[in-house]
């Protein structure tokens, strides 16, 4: 026994180091072939143990001082503790998983790689040991059904890379208990192991991944449409054990998150990859049963991710994958999903979330008594159910055709949010500013703010493209603009909220464009666009917020929005130095003490110094490179049109070839005399224009125009421009921003004129 140990742990030693094996292979099978921990063996003699391998002897181990050992690794819980028996199998199983790590890792040496394909090879013909680990891993104990189930992977996936055919008794096991859940309750250990698959083939390096997927999806694709119906069909309610059905639930959800992601990455459309957007419903109505808050939670995020078409992206880091044609259901899924979203909206699902109480954690709902905070809404599924709603709108609305039948959705469902989020939201809405809202529920989660705020600007667009075709008197105008801030999605005000939460600091902006993480430059520049038609209806909007902001005593040197203001006692005071960068002292008490993020926080209100410092400074062109957004130009990110996914396309193109196309473009697009002249057709920034305009109160120009609102957002894109010119001029900036620039200057240029006719 301790001798077998001793050659097994010496084993695992040269592996996990890479080393090249010396013996013959089958010396080294006789060690790998995991020991079978059934009753049965202990009662068992040596001559009566099976020979799972049926290695002869000339392929027993040829070293001298292991002649000793004459039994083989099944039989030894005949011979040894049940401890020693464990770790043995538990060595095994970490032996094989290392080996399989290696032949997949490109750091490994060829020679020692091949060695080790050969052995496991080996093992998958001279062994049932499918069979063996799949019922080793519905064991009773944790660690080693977690091993096994994790080994089981790992060897498929081996089989998988070297295109060799999965044995029949795995694939009949897995088709076998999906098809009969939930009485069989062994289906779950099939969804891990088809997760961890999945996981796999995304993680790896290989350039034939679709194939791979292929090839492993084919048998399973019928049989888990049977299983999904299975599963959510199943009446909660009489379940006796809660907690096996959960646990099936959460598992079907990572799988499905991650064949949706393979649909979104990999060319392949299979049904597997379709079942959500075949049969929404299902899904939706997790959310009504009586189950905890994490699963609800987990379920409306789903859903989210797949509307934003976000399923998979913690699995692309790094250099995302490129995006392939959507394939011909793309169009009708979507709609499908939004669609059920709306009836489910329609039928109360609002009234069934549980928002109140202890927002569930990762390590549970319980925290220790010292770390109690106040309770409060639970903002995650505020967030999730708000973005639900807005998105699904904008995707109805895009094959929408009638004027009316909008309208009366966009009101209906809308009402229905903002009534939803009234009571959570402290302090309320204020009347006068209905789409304060995005600001007030995203201000923690900038990349759903921006996905927010882009399908309401989305929502805005098609319906004034539809209005425009019938709309004639002047009534009609004013209806239609009193409409947008009743219901909270007019774009200019959303947009001058983001502003004033953000400070109107510039630099903001900027992290935003350069970020790969939000969609904001798509968002930036349609908003802009919009902006060049409608700056008399912008203006009049400033001059509203200007007029609302003196009626309710907010000083605009020091700015304290009514966003920022609470009634209770749990109040957090924010230096100017903090917010601004100001020595003044302001203090603005923030409504969301009792779950603020200091984080989200100090993102919001880095400094401009700060950022140029790790811009310009810190980070060489090729450093740079990693952390910005990935558009080729910023025209790429318009999405003017009424196909969806081609503006989701573009969020997401492949890293490196962006980079290399952006270092082209910028270096070689503006050469020094169109930079020249650029540079000098531009008003000269002030010098003190890199500190935000609102904090210094002692050099506030005395002309109203020029400390309202219009002016400090104009204020806030003339030292935007400037940024990304000097970026540009550095070859820091990961895009060719010459049409960005342009739309600025010309608001800037619109901006003059109107204030040139007062």
């Amino acid at each position: 026994m301790k001798a077998f140990l001793d050659v097994l742990e010496q084993l695992y030693k040269k592996v996990l180091l890479g080393a090249t094996l010396e013996n013959e292979n089958h010396d080294y099978i006789f060690y790998l072939d995991p020991a079978s921990l059934d009753q049965d063996c202990s009662t068992m003699t040596s001559s009566e143990c099976p020979n799972p391998h049926g290695v002869q002897d000339k392929h027993q181990p040829s070293s001298a001082n292991l002649a000793t050992i004459s039994v083989l690794p099944v039989c030894l819980k005949k011979h040894s503790p049940i401890g020693s028996a464990r770790e043995i199998v538990l060595l095994q199983l970490t032996v094989i998983k290392v080996m399989i790590t290696r032949i997949l890792s490109v750091e490994t040496d060829f020679h020692a790689k091949e060695k080790y394909r050969d052995v496991i090879k080996i093992l998958l013909k001279s062994s049932d040991i499918d069979s063996k680990l799949t019922c080793m891993f519905q064991d009773s104990d944790k660690l080693l059904s977690h091993m096994s189930a994790k080994c089981l992977a790992l060897l498929l996936y081996f089989q998988l890379r070297e295109k060799i055919t999965f044995s029949n008794s795995w694939i009949a096991f897995c088709q076998k208990n999906l098809s009969e859940y939930p009485e069989n309750e062994k289906a779950v250990y099939c969804l891990w192991t088809l997760t961890y698959i999945i996981k796999e083939i995304f993680k790896d390096t290989c350039s034939q991944k679709t194939e791979i997927l292929k090839q492993f999806l084919t048998p399973f694709d019928t049989i888990f449409e049977v299983f999904y119906s299975l599963l959510f069909s199943h009446h909660f309610e009489s379940c006796q054990d809660t907690s096996k059905i959960i646990n099936s639930l959460i598992c079907s959800l990572e799988l499905l998150e991650l064949l949706i992601a393979s649909r979104i990455h990999l060319k392949l459309h299979f049904t597997c990859q379709r079942i959500l957007f075949l049969k929404p419903s299902c899904v939706l109505d997790v959310i009504t049963w009586p189950v905890q808050a994490f699963v609800k939670r987990k379920c409306i995020i789903f859903i989210k991710k797949c509307l934003l078409w976000k399923v998979g992206e913690d699995l692309c880091r790094g250099a995302s994958p490129v995006l392939m044609p959507p394939d011909q259901h793309l169009d009708v899924d979507m709609l499908a999903l939004a669609d059920a979203v709306l009836r489910a909206v329609d039928l109360g699902l609002l009234r069934t979330l549980s928002v109140r109480g202890k927002p569930p954690r990762f390590g549970g709902e319980e925290v220790q008594p010292t770390c109690e905070r106040a309770p409060g809404p639970d903002h995650v599924i505020l967030r999730a159910a708000s973005l639900l709603i807005i998105k699904s709108l904008e995707i109805k609305f895009q094959s929408c055709t009638s004027a009316n039948e909008m309208k009366v959705d966009l009101q209906s469902f809308m009402s229905e949010l903002l009534t939803f989020l009234k009571p959570h939201l402290q302090p309320s809405l204020q009347s006068h500013s209905p789409c304060e809202w995005i600001s007030r529920v995203f201000i923690e989660q900038d990349d759903d703010m921006l996905e927010a705020a882009k399908a309401s600007l989305g929502i805005y667009l098609k319906l004034t493209r539809q209005r425009k075709a019938t709309e004639s008197s002047t009534q009609e105008k004013e209806m239609w603009n009193h409409h947008t801030h009743e219901y909270g999605y007019n774009p200019h005000c959303i947009f001058l909220f983001l502003l004033k939460n953000i400070g109107f600091d510039s630099s903001v902006l900027l992290d935003f464009l350069i970020s790969s993480e939000t969609c904001f430059l798509e968002y930036f520049v349609r908003y802009l666009k919009l902006l060049q038609k409608d700056w008399a209806i912008f203006f009049t909007i400033c001059k509203d917020f200007d007029l609302t902001a003196s009626k309710d005593s907010i000083n605009i040197c020091g700015y304290s929005s009514s966003l920022f203001q609470d009634g209770s006692s749990n109040q957090t005071e924010l230096s100017p130095s903090a917010a601004f960068g100001c020595p003044r002292s302001v203090h603005a008490s923030v409504s969301w003490a009792s779950d603020f993020s200091s984080g989200s926080l100090s993102q919001l209100v880095m400094s401009k110094e700060t950022h140029a410092t790790l811009q310009a400074d810190s980070l060489s062109p090729r450093q740079a490179s990693h952390s910005l957004v990935d558009y080729d130009s910023s025209d790429d990110s318009e999405a003017e049109g009424t196909d969806q996914h081609s503006a989701n396309s573009k969020q997401i193109s492949l890293h490196q070839e962006a980079m290399k196309k952006s270092q082209d473009t910028v270096g070689t697009g503006m050469d020094k005399k169109q930079l020249s002249l650029e540079r000098q057709s531009r008003p000269l920034v002030p010098k003190q224009s890199h500190m935000p305009f609102s904090v210094d109160c002692d050099n506030v120009p005395k002309n109203v125009s020029e400390v309202g609102v219009s002016y400090r957002t104009l204020k806030c894109f003339e030292e935007l421009q400037s940024a990304i010119y000097r970026l540009q001029k550095k070859n820091l900036f990961p895009y060719n921003a010459t049409p960005l620039l342009k739309l600025l200057k010309h608001i800037e240029a619109i901006y003059n004129e109107s204030m040139n006719t007062l």
